[in-house]
């Protein structure tokens, strides 16, 4: 087996948004070549007392690096996900040992949800579903039909279709760790 084929990869991540709520969901695999080396790993972290979530994919190493940067970006500019995300890809792009990182990730709040990658990409979709990992365009097509075709919730979407690319993609598994994001004043009120 070449080294390639043997790399540490596999996940999805799925960030779905409705109503002024965010869930970011991801399974708990870990592979290793063609071998499962875990099933429960914690690839989403609620930042900001859970006011912003961010779930990664890829190197697991170089993703809580970029997760790090991204904190600090966070803090620099007083909370603001978008001017964050935008200074991280600005940095990942330029930065010599940061362009070698391998991830992504996906970061939201209440009004924001963006995939962000080391080509210096932010991407906001229109639907307010993004995913990434190797079940990434599993979940997409489960949760826009889901989104369409129900009144679920945010993070009712997430669970069931990480759910449905746990049954279809042999590299997401059915431990599922699913996220939210409220706005502020909602979560006072509950």
């Amino acid at each position: 087996m070449d080294e390639q084929s043997r790399r540490w990869h596999a996940t999805t991540i799925l960030g779905v948004q409705r109503d002024g709520v965010a869930a970011i969901a991801g399974d708990g695999q870990v592979t290793y070549g063609d071998v499962v080396m875990k099933h429960g790993a914690r690839k989403i972290r609620p930042l900001l007392d859970g006011q912003i979530l961010a779930g990664f994919a890829g190197a697991v190493a170089d993703a809580l690096t970029l997760l790090e940067k991204f904190e600090t970006h966070l803090r620099d500019w007083d909370g603001n996900l978008r001017r964050a995300a935008v200074e991280l890809a600005k940095e990942w792009r330029s930065d010599r040992y940061l362009r070698r990182l391998e991830a992504q990730l996906i970061v939201a709040d209440t009004d924001s949800l963006l995939v962000v990658s080391g080509e210096g990409d932010v991407i906001e979709p229109d639907d307010g579903v993004a995913a990434i990992g190797a079940g990434g365009p599993y979940a997409t097509a489960a949760a826009r039909a889901l989104l369409r075709h129900t009144q679920m919730t945010a993070p009712e979407i997430a669970e069931a279709a990480m759910q449905i690319t746990a049954d279809l993609c042999i590299y997401t598994n059915h431990h599922i760790v699913v996220e939210t994001a409220r706005r502020q004043d909602d979560a006072q009120h509950e």
